[in-house]
């Protein structure tokens, strides 16, 4: 996969309200049209207002799952970036409510790589989930250690194959 090509000129939303984090992922996707916002209000009136290719929301800091039923009311994916709501609820529930990513904040160095995934995973009509699954699916057993998500596993691919094309 050539992630610069895959990445090259895709508009993509940043919202977030840590500037530095910001500041990070405007660097890391430098071959992207970057807009970003740092509140919930500014995301929802750019998501609102302008098309985008893919919207990043953090989670606690912008409300953002009320920002991915926007995203996903206007056809933009969304991927879910989070340090604090970092969760096998939070994993599930952005899974159930339309988001095509789910990542902690942590593996943020590899944003280029994931996005990347999401756009071949959908380019191809498949589903970014199972991508997820092999970039930080061993991340997630060791975060979720003793808990069920890898049981749910099939469940969430099998309810949400179709969801993306």
């Amino acid at each position: 996969m050539d992630t610069r090509k895959l990445l090259e000129g895709k508009k993509i939303l940043i919202v977030d309200d840590e500037p530095d984090v910001i500041d990070s992922l405007i660097e890391l996707l430098s071959s992207c049209k970057i807009d970003t916002a740092s509140s919930y209000d500014e995301g929802k009136h750019m998501l609102e207002n302008q098309h985008y290719d893919m919207t990043v929301l953090d989670i606690m800091g912008v409300n953002g799952f009320e920002l991915l039923k926007i995203a996903n009311n206007q056809g933009i994916p969304a991927f879910m970036l989070t340090a604090n709501a970092l969760t096998e609820e939070s994993l599930e529930k952005s899974i159930n409510s339309g988001a095509v990513y789910f990542a902690p904040k942590e593996k943020m160095i590899d944003i280029d790589v994931l996005i990347a995934d999401v756009f071949e995973s959908l380019d191809n009509k498949k589903n970014p989930w199972e991508k997820l699954l092999e970039r930080l699916g061993g991340f997630y057993d060791r975060k979720f250690k003793g808990q069920n998500w890898r049981e749910q596993e099939d469940k969430f691919l099998k309810n949400h194959m179709n969801k993306f094309y």
